[in-house]
């Protein structure tokens, strides 16, 4: 039977939901398990935390073969046997990646954890195309997020260059990924790579018609992804 292994950063109950003191977690582990059973009822979901897998008692599955890894987490051990752990040690190793950016693809990128990112492009990454999504903003709230946020049409080229660079230097498997950057001006900067779609694709839950947690299941599992286009309104 196949499984799906979700892997979170987040306190999990014994029956597998997550703690109420993540909210954000608990809606993007909801998003996915909707999504595989919408897409593969048969498929068997099972979700842990990122520290469960440091413990003792954790025990591997026999055979990767039936299992899909699907990390809604950057903290990943590196020893899981997992298509994306290279792509995950070097998305965790954020000063060297802000400046392999700067000096291979020339863009200016955060100071240390200074004026971090406050703007998420979505890319879904499948084995045959690159997708670009509409950019996510940050909210007024913690945890709050919108799609779309006003965006310079001139400024869209140089930001999917940059993106397609570093994920093409990446080797990136299927995925969808997260430039997080912010403006200077019209200045890019770029802060880092999410290789998973983290908290802001909550954003596309009510914006997408193929919201970013279904992508990201079915780049996982080599399908095609229709589109990345609005959901469209009410009449």
């Amino acid at each position: 039977m196949q499984k799906a292994l979700i892997i979170v950063n987040a306190e999990v109950k014994a029956e597998g939901t997550v703690y109420m003191s993540s909210p954000a977690t608990e809606k993007m582990v909801f998003a996915l398990e909707q999504t595989i059973a919408a897409d593969s009822p048969s498929t068997q979901v099972e979700v842990i935390s990122a520290a469960t897998l440091w413990s003792k008692s954790f025990n591997l599955p026999k055979s990767n073969a039936n299992v899909i890894y699907c990390p809604l987490t950057i903290d990943i051990p590196n020893w899981l046997p997992f298509p994306g752990q290279k792509i995950y040690q070097e998305c965790k190793d954020v000063k060297s990646q802000r400046l392999w950016v700067e000096k291979n693809l020339g863009y200016k990128t955060s100071l240390k954890d200074s004026c971090l990112g406050n703007l998420w492009l979505p890319v879904a990454l499948t084995k045959k195309e690159l997708i670009y999504g509409e950019v996510i903003g940050e909210g007024f709230f913690p945890n709050s997020y919108q799609q779309p946020v006003d965006f310079e049409s001139h400024l869209r080229r140089p930001l999917y260059d940059l993106a397609q660079g570093l994920l093409d230097s990446l080797d990136a498997p299927p995925s969808v990924y997260l430039i997080q950057f912010r403006l200077m001006g019209e200045t890019i900067v770029f802060d880092r790579l999410w290789p998973f779609p983290a908290a802001p694709t909550i954003a596309s839950l009510n914006y997408q018609q193929s919201n970013l947690f279904t992508c990201y299941w079915h780049c996982l599992t080599h399908q095609p992804i229709v589109d990345l286009s609005r959901v469209p309104s009410e009449c």
